[in-house]
């Protein structure tokens, strides 16, 4: 999981363009890179993950958040009528999430990490690794255009 407790998560139509631009452009930095779907970025002590582009109607924005235990976050928000996107269930990457919404129409993801488990192994590429970053920075200066 990227740094930080909550996580904003934004759609683009090109992921790899858009993090490319926020990279230049803000001064974010790669941190992990899952095909050209999803991309996690930092800067200072924060983080975000760029999205690809959501179905017609669909939330073009939503928000991780990092909790200890999902299993009783899950039950307190369905107790409370968060309406629920998709339930608890822990993914190859290692981690524990389930997605609701709000009374609004937000999308919410709580995730709990439940193992640590190598990028490489699901397909993704940590750019903490000075080979992998030196192929596939996107902290070149691209100009601006």
């Amino acid at each position: 999981m990227p740094l930080g407790v909550f996580i904003p998560l934004l759609a683009y139509a090109n992921v790899v363009q858009a993090a490319k631009w926020l990279c230049n452009t803000f001064g974010f930095s790669e941190r992990l890179r899952i095909g050209d779907h999803r991309i996690q970025l930092t800067f200072g002590g924060g983080s975000m993950v760029v999205v690809g582009a959501p179905p017609p109607n669909a939330p073009t924005q939503s928000v991780m958040v990092r909790v200890e235990n999902v299993d009783r976050h899950f039950e307190h928000a369905r107790q409370c009528g968060a309406k629920i996107v998709l339930p608890p269930e822990t993914h190859p990457f290692g981690e524990r999430q389930y997605t609701v919404e709000d009374f609004a129409g937000y999308r919410w993801t709580f995730s709990e990490s439940v193992s640590d488990v190598d990028p490489s192994t699901w397909g993704g590429i940590l750019m903490d690794n000075p080979e992998t970053k030196k192929q596939t920075s996107l902290r070149e200066p691209m100009g601006c255009e």
